[in-house]
């Protein structure tokens, strides 16, 4: 079985944050599905529902961020033949411009804590992961305050697009591989000085 494992913090506040935007998609993917219900294992919030073909197990860590691999290590051992293959992760991307999205086949975590907990956990960097940009237009003081802080009204259309795109990018993993939906679906982040 694959596991969609969507990476944020548990709890009411930070629900509509930049850094649950994992979350979000989790959400979104069980209500496409007309899911059943979520239930606890393994210190997540799991639900199985069926989509793009597949039986799939929607999996929501709560062990807040940075320690997600303790509860996809043994979820992925009992749903997914130990295989990292079987694992898709979604993040959020800091380095990424709000509203872009970068799949990726493997590589480092580029800073993202649940990210590189989970790559600790399964000892391998190799398993799709989706990651939802959140780069600020401006600069910021405080890196953690921005991710922690609230996605204002006035992006709620663009963040509906992201999640949206990123649950067709999910789809597209699971029907035609990662190398084909990486083609589809990254797009060249623009250079900020392009006209120097």
């Amino acid at each position: 079985m694959k596991l969609i494992v969507g990476l944020g913090n548990p709890g009411q506040k930070y629900e509509m944050t930049r850094h649950n935007l994992g979350f979000m998609l989790i959400d979104r993917l069980f209500e496409k599905a007309n899911g059943y219900r979520f239930r606890n294992e393994a210190n997540a919030e799991v639900a199985q529902i069926d989509f793009a073909g597949e039986r799939v197990l929607l999996v929501k860590p709560q062990t807040f961020m940075n320690l997600s691999g303790n509860s996809v290590r043994p979820l992925l051992d009992k749903y997914g033949e130990s295989a990292t293959a079987n694992v898709i992760v979604a993040c959020d991307d800091v380095a990424l411009p709000f509203g872009m999205l970068r799949v990726r086949g493997r590589g480092s975590a580029g800073g993202q804590k649940g990210l590189q907990s989970i790559i600790e956990r399964l000892g391998s960097q190799d398993f799709p992961r989706i990651r939802l940009g959140i780069k600020p237009e401006h600069a910021v003081s405080n890196l953690p305050d921005f991710v922690l802080s609230q996605i204002p009204r006035r992006e709620h259309q663009q963040l509906e697009q992201m999640l949206d795109r990123a649950i067709d990018a999910v789809e597209a993993i699971i029907k035609n591989g990662v190398e084909r939906t990486m083609s589809l679906f990254n797009e060249r982040v623009k250079e900020e000085n392009s006209d120097k």
